[in-house]
């Protein structure tokens, strides 16, 4: 499935807002429904997913056509990433291990950032090194000795 890019741009805007509230409130309930979101995104797909439905209703008709569309699977298994994060963030507020909850909040929150404003999917990039990493693996397997 292809995308807009603009969408998990967008995405990102919006849980950069949120990760910055839970910062600010300390709120592990905030954290949780931010890690709701991201387990739709992660296993029903990016078109299910809360911030995407609202870019594909409000803000993608005022746009023109992208430029280009990319592949979905890396915006998805970078919204997998964040679900780790903000588990770990919203077991670490809820159980009274705050720092656990400010570490992965974060740690999460600057990667939200990142594509949010500069465009870098952190997220992305780990998905395309563990794929040419298990292709370089599977082709060496392949290899048969001379």
């Amino acid at each position: 499935m292809q995308v807009d890019p603009r969408g998990p741009r967008f995405a990102a805007l919006v849980t950069t807002v949120v990760l910055i509230a839970v910062l600010v409130t300390g709120s592990w309930a905030l954290l949780a429904a931010q890690a709701v979101v991201f387990a739709i995104a992660t296993f029903l797909g990016l078109r299910y997913a809360p911030y995407g439905l609202v870019f594909k209703v409000l803000v993608r008709p005022r746009l023109a056509p992208p430029g280009e569309l990319e592949d979905a699977a890396p915006p998805r298994f970078a919204q997998g990433v964040g679900l780790v994060f903000a588990l770990v963030g919203t077991a670490g507020y809820a159980t009274g291990t705050t720092w656990l909850g400010i570490g992965a909040t974060a740690l999460a929150l600057a990667a939200a950032f990142l594509n949010a404003v500069f465009g870098f999917c952190l997220g992305c990039e780990m998905y395309l090194l563990i794929r040419r990493f298990t292709a370089k693996k599977v082709r060496s397997e392949r290899k048969v000795p001379a």
